[in-house]
């Protein structure tokens, strides 16, 4: 596959840094961000302290799930603390609080928000700047988003739902967009405050060079893994179909090389599942592997990973080939199906959802979808027209086209 030269894609922070006049007024700045937080013309350098060397008067940080590290375990609390790159206090956005305090936001004369995301709806970070936009509004404080690439690109029609409804928000989903949406976080918060807070100061510096209609691998820039169970690209790929397992007794592989490339079970039957997923394009395997949480975690599991058929290149999954919700679903109805009565639904207790309840119709964003696909999966020749319907992205290219920072 043909690749951009790492000099042409530059992040929103790449841009900021070499335009001082945008921050020549600012004397005391807040900033969202983590360590999956780089430049993209450096991958070892974090953004953070990149803008400290460029004159940026950083004043405080605030922490993601996952910490300002982006390695704290998937739904756990995280503390405030202090950075010990830069000396500067870390406030948790994920924990006690999920957005600042007016106190926490009083001194600043704005705040800056990077953050790398996946692409998905119920992956938090964009829950974050919902969360911060709605502050900023309500405290009159500036926001500025340093927009990044999408990961698995910008192709509105590869867009995925269901869409939100009401009842199923949470801190993984508050507004109605599908769970693949194709936007980055900055034209998110175009959308949003389009929409839901038109009050808030927002401005959005777009990143230089990417191209939408491409995957993550022709951007040239390096995978920095965004939170432990995203190691690598290919995870993220998978992620927005094999997540709804998390809401299940099957594992994802967290702790394996592959989180979200596989999915497992001990009691698996590895070869009827293969004989009932066949999707053009991709591959899906038998493999074993032992979870180190989760699900299993420490049992060896019989799954299958998931890949790319050879034919295939990243921007074909990017241009609407390969639809990784609908694939999920494929997969979990195949797995009702065979093992009614190994097969249950799990809680997923974590920092915003304490006791867990509800997971999958808060993933999946639909109430009733759960008990439609335990009815569909005994009707396999009807599912792929279920499945369509499911995910049908509903308009969603024509709400937000108005948003859109980069050409489609």
């Amino acid at each position: 596959m043909n690749t951009n030269s790492p000099s042409l894609v530059r992040y929103g922070v790449d841009v900021l840094i070499r335009q001082p006049a945008r921050w020549a007024h600012w004397q005391r700045v807040g900033l969202v961000t983590n360590d999956a937080a780089r430049c993209a013309s450096n991958p070892t350098r974090r953004s953070r302290v990149a803008m400290l060397e460029a004159g940026v008067p950083l004043h405080r940080l605030f922490g993601p799930e996952h910490g300002l590290g982006a390695v704290a375990e998937d739904g756990a609390a995280v503390p405030d603390g202090k950075d010990v790159l830069t000396g500067l206090p870390v406030v948790s956005l994920y924990g006690e609080q999920l957005r600042p305090s007016r106190a926490q936001m009083a001194d600043l004369d704005v705040v800056l928000f990077d953050i790398p995301d996946v692409g998905a709806r119920f992956y938090t970070y964009a829950w974050t700047l919902f969360h911060l936009l709605h502050a900023c509004a309500e405290y009159g404080v500036p926001l500025v988003v340093l927009d990044r690439p999408n990961p698995l690109g910008g192709v509105l029609e590869a867009a995925e739902g269901p869409l939100l409804e009401d009842a199923c928000r949470s801190f993984i989903g508050n507004d109605a967009i599908p769970v693949r949406h194709a936007l980055t976080l900055g034209e998110l918060a175009r959308l949003w405050q389009a929409e839901r807070v038109p009050s808030v100061r927002l401005d959005v510096i777009a990143c230089e060079g990417w191209t939408a209609t491409r995957a993550w691998p022709a951007t040239a820039c390096a995978w920095v893994p965004t939170s432990p169970a995203m190691p690598y690209f290919d995870c993220a790929v998978w992620y927005p179909g094999t997540c709804l397992f998390e809401a299940t007794n099957v594992s994802v592989a967290r702790g394996t090389d592959a989180p979200f490339a596989c999915i497992g079970a001990p009691w698996l039957d590895v070869a009827a599942l293969v004989a009932r997923v066949a999707v053009p394009g991709v591959h899906v395997t038998p493999c074993r592997f032992t979870p180190g949480t989760g699900p299993n975690a420490g049992e060896r599991c019989e799954g299958v990973r998931l890949s790319l058929a050879a034919q295939l290149d990243h921007d074909q999954f990017v241009a609407n080939d390969l639809r990784p919700v609908a694939l999920g679903l494929t997969l979990l109805a195949a797995v009702m199906s065979r093992h009614p009565d190994q097969f249950s639904w799990a809680h997923y207790p974590t920092a915003a959802n304490p006791e867990g309840r509800d997971h999958f119709a808060r993933l999946i964003g639909r109430r009733d979808l759960s008990t439609a696909l335990a009815n569909a999966a005994s009707t396999p020749g009807e599912l792929p027209a279920h499945i369509a319907r499911w995910t049908n992205s509903n308009g969603w290219a024509d709400r937000v086209r108005p948003v859109l920072l980069y050409p489609r």
